[in-house]
């Protein structure tokens, strides 16, 4: 560690941005995608319509069993082939990573929902209101703040997983970090910085999620 050079760190910083920008913004993307397909695929499952219920449990049991990476390579080569043309590969990284964590959201939301006292959904429905309009105006808000903490967690998660778009030849943060080290000859001082890029985010995400519990429990 003698011949640690930050020099090589601060002439790539701008290269590096670059490649933090595009996991952020994929992260910021994937977890608003997973979490609108995720309550609708929640309501789906518990809306007591069998086939809609068989279809989202189906789906979710599914994408859980399968790696994210496998995921990404489907999307990346079927996408295209269903379209008829190209996509890109952002675009396609990115729709695998909504349909995935849709799943995860999934399960987070039907927990949430299920947390919510059976009194609110029967006081609904003795004001004369439908599944929905319950589920939109009662149900959803109070599971939402039940579920905010950990909604934070899985963002965390999702934003540590963004460094495997490196197989459909996305350059992310972690991707940037590994050609300027290759590129430099210098593996250590790279890779030790992104680890504290990485550690820097998630703590401070975790922190986040302490103080949300914390004021919840208040």
């Amino acid at each position: 560690m003698t011949d640690f050079d930050f020099g090589v760190i601060w002439t790539s910083l701008p290269f590096l941005w670059e490649g933090l920008q595009l996991s952020l913004w994929l992260t910021f993307l994937a977890v608003i995608g997973g979490i609108v397909l995720g309550t609708l695929l929640t309501l789906a499952r518990l809306s007591g319509i069998l086939p809609l219920a068989l279809i989202a449990a189906g789906y979710v049991n599914l994408i859980r069993s399968v790696p994210l990476i496998l995921v990404i390579f489907w999307f990346y080569f079927l996408v295209p082939l269903v379209l008829g043309r190209p996509v890109g590969s952002f675009y396609s990284a990115l729709i695998a990573f909504v349909l995935f964590e849709a799943a995860y959201y999934s399960e987070i939301m039907r927990a949430g929902i299920q947390s919510v006292a059976k009194g609110q959904k029967f006081a609904g429905q003795s004001t004369g209101l439908g599944y929905w309009q319950i589920q939109r105006h009662i149900i959803l808000p109070q599971a939402f703040r039940n579920m905010i903490p950990i909604l934070v967690t899985q963002g965390i998660i999702l934003f540590q997983d963004t460094s495997l778009v490196f197989v459909v030849s996305l350059r992310d943060f972690m991707t940037t970090s590994s050609i300027v080290a290759r590129t430099e000859g210098r593996l250590v001082e790279m890779y030790v910085f992104a680890a504290l890029v990485y550690f820097v985010i998630c703590f401070t995400g975790s922190v986040l999620v302490k103080r949300m519990r914390d004021r919840m429990a208040t």
